[in-house]
């Protein structure tokens, strides 16, 4: 009842809706709020609103009754929907250049299904969030999460070709300590530069004359000639397709970095959930800038 005077936005709405008087929805919810003991909808003699109570009871509501349709269907042997609110996080970079074109394709095959996408550069708690499905570029700790490995990419040192013609190719790590450099401060991957060198790991501090808080704008900066910079594989990979960018010192880089999807879920994972999972997997797996050779 409070659902369709919600979708209403009136009790006289709701209650067309349900083929009921409006006193008596009045009464039925006003009972509600009496058990629950909080105010489920604001009202004035002009106006009627969800309270910040009322809005979260709803959701629940429409999550519990999504829950019991698929319980339904699975019971009588139907195929299952996916269906309901799907909530996923990725980082920014990542986000914005596969997750944003896979989010799309997603919500057109499953018109039942709406996406809220996260995209931040830091390492959310998909329990404290309510988070469905993430993206974990780099080791995972042991959450007890469902986890799908679907890549493997690697820190890269890159310059443009004009750059590189002009001050020298590297041909040692140290090599580029003393060039403009342009660091991306977004991710910890990226602010130590480690290298590889007969077995063992040298970690360099560069020195950036040009300090910026985005992957982007640090692949801008290299492109138009400025300096060396250091960023994830498949951050570069379209300049470099284009010859934007030049990848160096490949012999000397570390072991790829695992990528992963983390999903919620116990022994029956939501349709919404198990078909974005299988989506996401198998365009990821195609894709050679997220297929790096181990090193």
């Amino acid at each position: 009842m409070l659902l369709a005077v919600a979708e209403a936005e009136s009790f006289a709405g709701g209650a067309k809706l349900l083929g009921m008087s409006p006193p008596s929805v009045t009464r039925v919810i006003a009972g509600l709020e009496n058990r629950l003991g909080t105010l489920l909808l604001a009202r004035t003699t002009r106006s009627l609103r969800m309270t910040e109570a009322g809005r979260r009871y709803v959701e629940d509501c429409k999550r519990i009754l999504l829950d019991l349709q698929e319980a339904e269907e699975l019971a009588s042997g139907s195929s299952v929907r996916a269906r309901g609110n799907l909530t996923v996080t990725a980082p920014v970079m990542f986000g914005e250049l596969y997750m944003i074109p896979l989010i799309t394709e997603y919500l057109a095959d499953h018109p039942q299904v709406s996406i809220n996408a996260m995209l931040v550069d830091r390492l959310v708690s998909m329990v404290d969030e309510g988070l469905d499905v993430a993206i974990r570029i780099g080791p995972l700790a042991d959450t007890g999460l469902h986890a799908v490995k679907v890549g493997q990419i690697r820190p890269v040192i890159c310059a443009a070709p004009s750059f590189l013609d002009r001050v020298g190719r590297p041909q040692t790590p140290k090599d580029v300590m003393a060039a403009p450099v342009v660091m991306s401060s977004a991710s910890s991957l990226l602010t130590d530069w480690q290298f590889q060198v007969n077995g063992d790991t040298l970690t360099l501090h560069p020195e950036p004359r040009l300090l910026v808080s985005s992957n982007q704008a640090a692949i801008n900066a290299a492109r138009m000639g400025w300096g060396f910079t250091r960023v994830l594989s498949y951050q570069a990979a379209d300049a470099v397709t284009k010859g934007e960018l030049e990848i160096v010192l490949e012999t000397y880089e570390t072991r790829a970095i695992p990528v992963h999807i983390l999903y919620q879920g116990g022994k029956r994972v939501p349709a919404k959930v198990r078909t974005f999972v299988d989506h996401c997997a198998r365009h990821f797996l195609q894709d050679p800038a997220l297929q790096a050779p181990t090193a």
